[in-house]
């Protein structure tokens, strides 16, 4: 069995932090469905450049920049859909 590389370690502690820091945002839009707050031009572009983050590491092999960035698409992509859906 191989050890992580240092490198590995860092990219995974910080997919967990940045992915966990979107959390309560995104739980509090889930259970409220309030998305008045919510800027429509910075959360398409936000999706976006998240989309191209994972897309960028799937090129590279990076798994820590694809399973953070997968699961914030996933919830960016949501909430984007909330504001489109409750404006």
């Amino acid at each position: 069995m191989t050890t992580p590389a240092l490198s590995d370690l860092i990219g995974y502690c910080a997919a967990v932090l940045t992915t966990s820091a979107f959390l309560p945002q995104a739980w509090h839009t889930f259970r409220t469905r309030d998305v008045s707050g919510i800027s429509l031009g910075m959360y398409s572009v936000f999706t976006v450049g998240v989309a191209c983050w994972l897309v960028y590491g799937l090129l590279l092999s990076a798994w820590p920049i694809v399973i953070a960035n997968l699961v914030t698409l996933g919830l960016a992509a949501m909430i984007l859909v909330m504001k489109l859906r409750y404006r």
